[in-house]
């Protein structure tokens, strides 16, 4: 049986909203829950965080609450995944990125499924830049591709993204998915990138008790209230290149 691992990366220098990982919502870190959301998909969840110094606190973090945590590049985020995957023996990796607290870990057992039935090692699998709202993205792939991407991606922007060595290099023998939803919400966010974001999903959490609801259900909470996807409406996603 392959070794299943999920990866979330973090940082404590966001340059739109510093610290953001550590900041408090409904008595909980956002990274505490985005961790114990996670915990709901039934694999390891792991913490790659940067050698730098001003992220000690999330190593910190990490040891307190007993979750394994790699530290690695911080330009090179593609690196940090692959050493993180090596020094774990996984066999899969599952990419998450930590400024998504209301991840949903039972949507990602489902990609995960999907996944694993098609028993190809030269397979990515991702609901981002889909049907899906920002926040909760993941992205599945091979240990084998990771290190390949590792040895032969050029280019900086694939350094930093980690995986757009999968789906751009065209002529690849290497089989994309996209699992959708069964409707287009991808207007809508629940990602944490500046203070606005941070006001809605801090309300999701106190007063729509967000944190222990599934995706489908904070999804119906954002469309039956218009005044909370008016709080992040107005945020440009950053593009990868």
């Amino acid at each position: 049986m392959p070794k299943i691992g999920i990866i979330s990366q973090a940082r404590m220098g966001s340059s739109r909203l510093p610290g953001k990982v550590l900041m408090y919502a409904g008595g909980k870190t956002l990274l505490d829950w985005h961790f114990l959301r996670l915990r709901e998909c039934g694999f390891p969840v792991i913490l790659a965080t940067t050698d730098m110094s001003g992220d000690d606190l999330l190593s910190q973090w990490a040891a307190h609450n007993r979750y394994p945590c790699f530290r690695g590049s911080e330009k090179n985020v593609r690196s940090r995944y692959y050493h993180c995957a090596q020094r774990n023996k996984l066999d899969i990796v599952v990419r998450v990125t930590s400024d998504c607290p209301l991840i949903d870990g039972s949507l990602i057992a489902d990609g995960i499924n999907q996944y694993m039935s098609t028993g190809e090692s030269r397979h990515y699998l991702t609901n981002s830049q889909s049907t899906y709202p920002r926040g909760f993205d993941f992205e599945i792939f091979s240990f084998e591709l990771l290190e390949e991407a590792n040895r032969k991606s050029e280019h900086a922007f694939e350094r930093e993204h980690v995986t757009p060595y999968f789906y751009h290099k065209k002529k690849l023998d290497i089989r994309v998915t996209h699992y959708h939803n069964d409707e287009d919400n991808s207007h809508l966010r629940v990602t944490v990138d500046t203070p606005d974001d941070f006001k809605l999903v801090t309300q999701l959490i106190e007063k729509h008790s967000a944190g222990v609801k599934t995706h489908r259900e904070i999804t119906r909470i954002l469309k039956n209230n218009p005044d909370l996807i008016s709080i992040n409406e107005h945020i440009v996603q950053k593009r990868v290149a």
